[in-house]
């Protein structure tokens, strides 16, 4: 937990970190080169694109908020970092307006699928960033966790509701748009071409457990997040994830 590489160093991204670092490091063997080209798209206020950067490589955000482009800014002043983080202002859907397409070894599309208007597209825009030889990163929400979610809190209807909801969704008021299984994101990402290399499933238990007792019983947090990475890996707890991360690479 105490890695200052990890963003925030929290149990909700550490998993996704680990991966995404492993990623990194063997891209920069393939490439030959120290630093790589990174575009974080939805990257927000920088949760991964600050520590990537820290890593020594060049990253670009595009975010549609300017409010999360201008903290951004200020987050990669604090760690150092500014001058190897861009902030530019766009979506997924008009990503080339914006970005070179072809440009990046490696695209960060986290949290970004669950609201665009057309998720295929937004992941095939994506990929259209990577250079010949590239890795795709794509966090989304996962339907299972909010109906285990929603079911522990005793909203047994919305659970249900969000069972059977074709996006994904428990009702009216549900913050998300769209929620995905792993099938369906892996199917989303090789209909562009790309090796799904590994899926794993993200806060599979860090959002259901007590913050109380994870703040307050000794070596908690630590185990917590030893068995988030253990479970991660295992294709039974997918189903279950909060989010689905799946790590994806261009032959």
């Amino acid at each position: 937990m105490s890695d200052p590489l990890r963003p925030r160093a929290s149990l909700r991204t550490a998993v996704v970190w680990e991966v995404l670092k492993d990623a990194l490091e063997r891209r920069v063997k393939a490439a030959g080169r120290d630093a790589l080209d990174v575009l974080d798209t939805g990257g927000g206020t920088g949760n991964f694109a600050v520590p990537v950067a820290r890593l020594g490589h060049h990253v670009t955000v595009v975010d549609p908020s300017p409010n999360a482009l201008f903290a951004l800014e200020r987050r990669a002043a604090e760690a150092g970092v500014a001058e190897r983080v861009r902030a530019v202002q766009g979506d997924a859907h008009g990503l080339f307006d914006v970005v070179e397409r072809g440009g990046y070894d490696t695209v960060l599309c986290h949290g970004v699928l669950e609201y665009v208007d057309d998720p295929a597209e937004g992941v095939r825009n994506a990929v259209e960033a990577l250079r010949p030889a590239g890795t795709l990163s794509l966090l989304a929400a996962g339907s299972g966790g909010a109906v285990l979610a929603r079911a522990l809190a005793g909203h047994f209807t919305e659970a249900h509701h969000a069972l059977t909801d074709p996006a994904g969704r428990w009702g009216e008021g549900d913050p998300v748009p769209r929620r995905f299984t792993a099938d369906q994101l892996t199917e989303l990402v090789s209909a562009t071409g790309l090796q799904v290399g590994a899926v794993h499933g993200v806060r599979v238990f860090a959002d259901l457990v007590p913050g109380v007792l994870v703040d307050t019983e000794p070596g908690a947090a630590d185990a917590l997040l030893k068995l988030e990475a253990a479970a991660a890996e295992q294709p039974a707890f997918h189903s279950v994830a909060t989010q689905l991360h799946v790590l994806a690479e261009r032959d």
